[in-house]
């Protein structure tokens, strides 16, 4: 094949029709949006100071009361990502094109994956990431409120389980704002590099630049949607943890309304989060109190 103007404008065409195929594959199976909001960004970072502010309905007696919980100014900022993969000249002019299909089906692939490990990262770290509050996300004193509204702590973590345990994760994701947020500045974007006469890459490496960038970045949402363990994933730990995420009250002192209906683990607990809520019967025959209580999101991104 000649590499001329419009032969480079077909592969253009050809390869960025790979890594689209591969990447709207993947879209819609992406597990980071079942834990997730989406926000798209405007700007070079996002401030979310109205964090931390349940808005929740009273009897309208007198002026309008605004209560809210204290929170700290919290930003997400962007950042760049990229991937990029280099043909060589030697393989247009010798028609030798087939190798690279793969690699741009993969680079897509992996773009449309990214948001799951950047999400999955994140929650995984929640117990030494900070939120809002100033608190890590996962933590043992978070503030909060007791029956009379007066200022109490709150934990939505256990860390009771032996070291080295792996972590599992109790979500409410039924509301407007998910436990996470993932912030989108620009999509990923399939770009070339490919001007043999004005490249100086081109020139000197004889080989042309083709390749994806996005930016974007994760952060946490309202921590009282959220509960981290490593205690033993049974029926007694997973009523724990619902009675802890569903006992978190406003300032007024009552119900948050919290209600967690996704159980979160890696590949090495999915046995025993099906065993917690997918089976009927227990041992011995007896009913399982438990069934159907949550939802499993079984996910490679959670070690």
């Amino acid at each position: 094949m000649m590499v001329t103007a419009a032969s480079l404008a077909a592969l253009q065409v050809g390869f960025k029709k790979n890594f689209q195929d591969a990447f709207t594959a993947m879209r819609p199976d992406a597990d980071y949006a079942k834990i997730a909001t989406v926000i798209q960004s405007t700007s070079a970072s996002e401030t979310y100071g109205w964090l931390g502010k349940f808005p929740k309905m009273r009897e309208w007696i007198g002026e309008r009361v605004i209560k809210d919980m204290a929170a700290k100014g919290y930003s997400i900022t962007n950042k760049d990502f990229e991937a990029t993969v280099g043909v060589s000249r030697n393989d247009i002019d010798d028609d030798n094109l087939g190798i690279y299909a793969p690699l741009f089906q993969e680079m897509g692939n992996s773009a449309a994956q990214q948001p799951d490990d950047l999400t999955f990262g994140l929650l995984a770290n929640g117990r030494t990431e900070e939120c809002f509050d100033g608190q890590y996300f996962f933590d043992t004193d978070h503030p909060s409120f007791n029956q009379n509204g007066d200022a109490a702590v709150a934990s939505n973590v256990d860390a009771s389980g032996l070291v080295g345990n792996p972590w599992w994760y109790l979500l409410d994701t039924s509301r407007p704002l998910k436990p996470m947020i993932f912030q989108e500045r620009k999509k990923p974007e399939f770009i070339a590099h490919v001007d043999p006469t004005n490249s100086d890459h081109v020139f000197k490496k004889k080989e042309f630049l083709y390749g994806v960038d996005a930016r974007c970045n994760v952060g946490f949402g309202l921590w009282q949607m959220a509960y981290a363990s490593n205690a033993a994933l049974d029926g007694d730990s997973l009523d724990a943890a619902i009675e802890k995420m569903r006992s978190l009250l406003d300032s007024n002192g009552r119900p948050l309304g919290v209600k967690p209906g996704l159980l979160v683990c890696g590949p090495k607990l999915r046995a025993h989060a099906n065993k917690t809520v997918k089976v009927m019967l227990g041992e011995g025959g007896a009913s399982n109190a438990n069934y159907n209580a949550v939802d499993v999101l079984d996910t490679p991104w959670v070690a």
